[in-house]
């Protein structure tokens, strides 16, 4: 697992065992507060014992970005800490979390020790601002690679924790293309210092305006190609990855992966309006 220092008082850590996912942890004057947690126990218990014996701080909260397992399943080793999220990543981890957490536990006896947990403050609204120590937390709902996706601001930091509305590459099998665009268009301005990803390398302030550009390109050329296809009758396998934009070593290559599925997410959406055409 990596561990990076963005600011004072913010740890990036990436991990090595999943796909670059990555936990934050924010140093308040009341606590620390902990943005999202990582898929392997092991690796989540690194950080525990980083904030507890390093820093000689207790977890008070944990933000669950959304609810998918690479991002929540470590959530369970933070006893005392409340767990903040919207209020669809408590549906959904109610719904769908259970029979995710099985899943894994046929996979890797590590998984068996791993509970779910369910947030206990959630929010319906756009926003929620929570008010820790000497640390503002702005959540805001930025639905597309899931219909329950929060992104957090720390004001104080100019510190944007975009978890997966931002990374390598837009994924939105899970959740809407349009939302996703939608949602990007709103991080654009933002005049931020750092962005955390939800997985890859940490997004410096001079790179931040072309990525956003770059995420908002690809979704376009994705859209149009997968309209020519459809109207063409081209096969949807041919629809390459970097002529939409984005290179296909990018998280040592799962990229590639994800971009079909968005290729066969979006194919599926948009057939029926092509045919219209």
């Amino acid at each position: 697992m990596q561990r990076e220092r963005v600011a004072d008082d913010i740890y990036v850590f990436t991990s090595d065992l999943y796909a670059q996912v990555t936990a934050s942890v924010i140093v308040t004057s009341e606590g620390a507060v902990l943005v999202d947690t990582l898929v392997y126990p092991e690796e989540t218990r690194q950080i525990k014992r980083f904030v507890e014996h390093r820093l000689g701080q207790k977890v008070i909260y944990i933000i669950n970005t959304h609810f998918h397992a690479d991002h929540t399943t470590g959530t369970c080793f933070f006893e005392n800490a409340h767990v903040v999220s919207h209020a669809l990543c408590r549906r959904l981890l109610h719904l769908r979390g259970r029979e995710s957490l099985e899943r894994a536990r046929l996979t890797s006896d590590e998984f068996r020790e791993v509970s779910l947990v369910l947030p206990d403050i959630v929010f319906e609204a756009g926003s929620l601002t929570l008010h820790t120590g000497n640390k503002t937390f702005e959540l805001h709902h930025t639905p597309g690679h899931s219909p329950d996706s929060i992104v957090c601001h720390v004001p104080e930091d100019r510190v944007l924790f975009a978890a997966d509305t931002l990374m390598p590459i837009p994924y939105f099998v899970d959740g809407s293309y349009d939302d996703f665009v939608a949602s990007l268009q709103s991080l654009q301005g933002g005049h931020y210092e750092h962005i955390i990803q939800g997985h890859g390398e940490v997004i410096l302030r001079g790179e931040i305006d072309d990525k956003i550009r770059s995420d908002l390109d690809y979704l376009e050329h994705l859209r149009n190609a997968v309209d020519l296809a459809l109207m063409s009758g081209q096969p949807l396998d041919e629809v390459d990855i970097e002529a939409c934009g984005k290179s296909r070593i990018l998280l040592n290559g799962a990229v590639q992966g994800l971009h079909h599925q968005n290729v066969l997410a979006l194919a599926q959406q948009r057939r029926e309006l092509v045919q219209q055409l």
